[in-house]
């Protein structure tokens, strides 16, 4: 056996000043890359869906990377699957706020990022006292009180393929052309508010974005067609603000089945998005 391998991950991402690697910082690329160097003893890319912003969380991300035949065969050992075996050796050396999930064989065409469908974030919000669990602090956006049903009349004009330039921060070289496939406003509890973003990809800080102009309007600060003529304007202007990163966490990421089917989104996502493009 040999081929591409697809990692499936969780993580906390208070840690670490987000996935790509940086010199001298704590990423999760680099403690994943660093861990698979030391099991394959050799540098190892990877390709991922989504590359998530410093203390964005993350419980359905994915990654890429290819192995030769006998780095898997060295990788299983007396195990029976060379897949299991990397990742059972990977959570063994990786810190407990990154966790590998499932780790599983696919076809050559197969691309973390190009391949997907879909990415889907949730951002989670406690707007009163009552909600405000010291515990679950870490995951949540303490705020003021809000008025869901404003921001969720807010949504409409977002819908669907726009430039979202003025919620994103652009990339030189890089598109922001994105579908958003659905955007909605929960009251989930007593002072819990979540919002749920997904589209086929994103741009930098697009979801941040978006949820601090939504909870401006939840705020009354803003009227409920406000963000819709920000997108219209084109530009963003310095009012819209960043909601904070440890509010959000990357739910899930959504493949097509078949390995020609998936090579096929992948072509096509490379054509509408320039490699250096955000997701």
């Amino acid at each position: 056996m040999s081929g591409r391998i697809r990692l499936d991950m969780a993580y906390d991402g208070a840690g670490f000043h987000g996935w790509a690697a940086q010199p001298g910082l704590r990423t999760v690329q680099g403690e994943l890359a660093a861990a698979l160097e030391r099991i394959v003893r050799r540098p190892v890319p990877l390709t991922v869906a989504g590359r998530t912003d410093a203390g964005v969380h993350a419980r359905g991300q994915v990654a890429h990377l290819d192995l030769t035949e006998a780095e898997l065969v060295r990788v299983a050992g007396r195990a029976a699957s060379a897949t299991e075996a990397l990742a059972r050796r990977l959570n063994a050396i990786l810190a407990d706020d990154l966790r590998v999930l499932d780790a599983r064989a696919v076809g050559d065409g197969f691309d973390a990022r190009f391949s997907a469908l879909w990415r889907r974030y949730r951002y989670r919000i406690a707007d009163q006292r009552s909600a405000q669990d010291p515990l679950t602090r870490g995951f949540i956006w303490w705020t003021v009180a809000l008025e869901n049903g404003a921001m969720a009349a807010s949504v409409a004009p977002l819908l669907g393929e726009h430039d979202f330039a003025p919620f994103c921060l652009p990339r030189e070289g890089a598109s922001t052309v994105r579908r958003l496939l659905a955007l909605t406003v929960d009251r989930v509890g007593p002072g819990r508010i979540d919002i749920t973003v997904q589209a086929d990809a994103f741009c930098h800080h697009m979801v941040r974005f978006l949820v601090g102009a939504l909870a401006d309007v939840g705020a009354g600060r803003r009227d409920p067609a406000w963000p819709g003529e920000v997108l219209a304007s084109g530009v963003r202007p310095a009012e819209v603000r960043l909601a904070p990163s440890h509010g959000l966490t990357l739910e899930a990421v959504a493949y097509p089945e078949g390995d020609q089917t998936v090579l096929e989104q992948a072509e096509r996502a490379r054509v509408r998005r320039l490699p250096n493009g955000d997701l």
